[in-house]
């Protein structure tokens, strides 16, 4: 059994590879392969994912590390994909070039999403042709890589048989914070319902050990003005902070900078639709007025996760190396990397455990478009997603959802046919942009800093 992760260098890789070895039972794994174009990174990663298998765990899985696609791939059963193209560098452009503008500058959403969509198209065009051409026959693609909203539609375009199944665990992180905000311990026993498209959806209940934990819920976040658990919030110095001022203080990364209103925003949203809890990412849709104005064009989210996540991965291997010495706090192991273990062990034993995925829709959400990738429950077993249908949703959700919906597909039909026209009305038609002046001025821009990874556009 091997398991490769494409995308090696990234922060998160090793918390991944601790939450396959703590269940490498379940999966028999026998090799954990990294595979990234940027050799200088991803062998600093792996400095601490080695340390985490042969020396933490004590376990015996090989660890092969690789910027050659045949190495990585030939015989892979499982592979994990958190490309980020354009690294970080070109992360902070998707943020602050809308932001020049006046509109939302954000990784995933927005036109700073649709730019780093374009980006990363083709590149997973070519690792599924990859897998292919190298991996084992009943191989699957578990995809973290973002703006999963526009590679799926990518994907259901360009490479519709491949094997390839698209999720994201930001709805996983809400449900860690509703989890702590109710002060339960076992969280495994929260079972939601949810729809939308990917960052653009809604949790419709969530119950514990059969309670409806909806009324609780709202009557907390009503109170407290933020979703966020008590815990979180006796970090009284980062409340109240302008976005992005703060550098380096201590207390819980949710409280302070851009975080903060994040969570504040779910609250906003509830307080005028209290009726489901909405995505965080729907704040920048839906106050994207509000979060321009307390955001610091000059220092977005991507600084913070440089100067925090990355700097002290980073900082921790060159003091392994220098002492021996491995502060575990330096690397991010949770959520994130337990999810994406947990889909392979139901996809490899036939488990039917419940996941939420992104997945063509063919009439699960009834009143949506049948070719539409959407993000639902579905129940996941050896051959793939089985997914739940629901009746028809609200008119308020299903005029956002088909809003955004048109201006992702748009642009994947742009960058596919390399249409400038196309891009700018994907552009124009999206919530975030206020005008197609606008949109045609940001779109300029974006192309001038793409112009070493996207297509023509003409």
């Amino acid at each position: 059994m091997i398991i490769t992760i494409c995308g090696g260098g990234s922060t998160f890789t090793a918390g991944i590879v601790k939450s396959i070895a703590l269940r490498r039972e379940e999966l028999e794994v026998d090799e954990i392969r990294l595979f990234d174009i940027f050799k200088e990174r991803q062998d600093k990663v792996a400095v601490i994912v080695d340390w985490i298998l042969h020396e933490e765990l004590k376990c015996d899985i090989k660890l092969t590390v690789t910027t050659d696609p045949e190495t990585a791939y030939t015989d892979a059963s499982f592979i994990f994909a958190q490309m980020r193209v354009g690294g970080y560098a070109m992360r902070e452009q998707d943020e602050k070039i809308p932001l020049r503008h006046g509109c939302v500058g954000q990784e995933t959403c927005g036109t700073g999403g649709m730019a780093y969509g374009m980006r990363t198209i083709f590149p997973m065009m070519k690792m599924i042709d990859d897998a292919e051409k190298y991996a084992k026959k009943d191989y699957w693609i578990l995809n973290y890589s973002n703006p999963a909203s526009i590679v799926s539609e990518a994907c259901r375009r360009l490479r519709p048989n491949a094997r390839i199944i698209n999720i994201c665990d930001m709805p996983i992180a809400i449900i860690d914070v509703v989890a702590a905000a109710m002060n339960i311990k076992d969280k495994e026993n929260i079972v939601y319902d949810y729809f939308g498209l990917n960052h653009f959806g809604w949790f419709t209940s969530i119950t514990y050990k059969g309670e409806d934990l909806m009324p609780r819920l709202r009557e907390y976040i009503m109170e407290h003005k933020i979703l966020l658990p008590d815990a979180y919030l006796k970090d009284k110095a980062a409340l109240g902070v302008s976005a992005n001022k703060e550098k380096g203080t201590e207390g819980n990364r949710h409280t302070k900078g851009s975080w903060y209103y994040v969570w504040k925003g779910v609250y906003e949203i509830m307080a005028n639709f209290p009726d489901m809890l909405p995505n965080t990412y729907l704040n920048y849709y839906l106050q994207q007025k509000e979060f321009v104005e307390h955001s610091n064009p000059d220092h977005t989210r991507a600084n913070e996760v440089m100067e925090t996540r990355e700097k002290n991965l980073f900082d921790g291997v060159d003091t392994y190396l220098a002492t021996g010495k491995v502060d575990e706090k330096v690397f991010y192991a949770g959520s994130h990397g337990d999810w994406i273990a947990d889909l392979a062990i139901a996809l490899k034993n036939d488990t039917k455990a419940r996941f939420l995925i992104i997945t063509e829709n063919r009439g699960t959400i009834p009143n949506m478009p049948y070719d539409a990738m959407v993000e639902v429950p579905a129940y996941i077993g050896k051959n793939g997603p089985e997914v739940i249908s629901r009746d028809p949703i609200p008119l308020f959700q299903q005029g956002l959802m088909m809003q955004q919906l048109n201006s992702e597909k748009l642009l994947v039909e742009g960058c596919i046919e390399g249409s400038y026209e196309k891009v700018l009305q994907a552009f124009t038609l999206n919530k975030t942009v206020p005008s197609m002046t606008v949109a045609k001025e940001i779109l300029d821009d974006m192309i001038e800093a793409n112009k070493d990874f996207w297509p023509e556009l003409k």
